[in-house]
């Protein structure tokens, strides 16, 4: 997993990376947000989800604590870190910035 995901995040296009968990409650209220998000940006923005129980060694690699938290990665580095649930307008201008 560990290479194909710095290949992921190695992009040109910013990548939003979603670490979340099945049993989380907040995490599902995100994924909408996250489609819409997606919907608005297209093209401009990578969503990448990271299922935090099948994945420790990576969440591990971030330091994930608690989920969601969501990562930005523009050209493999990461730019914007947050957890917890976020507005989409929230989201939007957070990537817009990194664009």
């Amino acid at each position: 997993m560990k290479s194909s995901f710095s290949k992921i995040i190695n992009s040109q296009v910013p990548v939003l990376v979603d670490f979340y968990a099945d049993w989380c409650g907040p995490c599902k209220m995100l994924t909408p947000v996250l489609k819409e998000v997606k919907n608005e940006l297209g093209d401009q923005i990578k969503i990448v989800k990271i299922d935090v129980d099948k994945n420790q060694a990576l969440a591990n690699t971030y330091q994930v604590r608690g989920v969601p938290t969501m990562l930005l990665f523009k050209e493999g580095k990461q730019v914007w870190r947050q957890s917890g649930v976020l507005q989409k307008t929230d989201i939007v201008s957070v990537i817009q910035n990194h664009i």
